[in-house]
């Protein structure tokens, strides 16, 4: 398994991106019903969005208080954000839903700024450190 140090800003980037999952995540389960009638997406969608999110928000947490990460751990986090960013357009350009003025700005918005936590994950995880020799692999802290 390939390990990498985590630099202090992947780590501090992961660390936004949990309490982003977390914040939004409870905001979508909690308050489905109202944000559905303002944003004109479906209460179930944004409900089931919000409880995905709650879990990845742990993990994320988790990842952030490691000191040691494995590379591919850093590069599925990057890499779900980049689909997270992807599936945010295709709501607006498929024509799955019929979101409202709003909704369009809460989507674009959304994908915004996890386009902006993803970057910095990017720029972390490139001043993080090499992979560790194969007897520090033992341990992840």
């Amino acid at each position: 398994m390939s390990l990498i140090q985590s630099s202090p800003l992947l780590r501090t980037a992961l660390a936004l991106d949990a309490a982003a999952c977390a914040g939004m995540g409870l905001i979508l389960a909690a308050a489905a019903g109202p944000l559905a009638v303002s944003l004109g997406l479906p209460a179930d969608f944004l409900r089931g969005a919000g409880l995905v999110l709650l879990p990845c928000a742990a993990l994320l947490g988790w990842f952030a208080s490691r000191k040691v990460l494995p590379r591919l751990a850093v590069y599925a986090v990057i890499g779900v954000n980049l689909l997270w960013i992807a599936d945010s357009i295709a709501i607006l350009l498929m024509g799955w839903f019929a979101p409202t003025g709003l909704g369009i700005a809460f989507v674009l918005a959304q994908a915004a700024a996890v386009a902006i936590v993803t970057e910095l994950e990017v720029i972390g995880f490139r001043r993080s450190g090499a992979a560790l020799p194969a007897g520090d692999a033992a341990v992840l802290r």
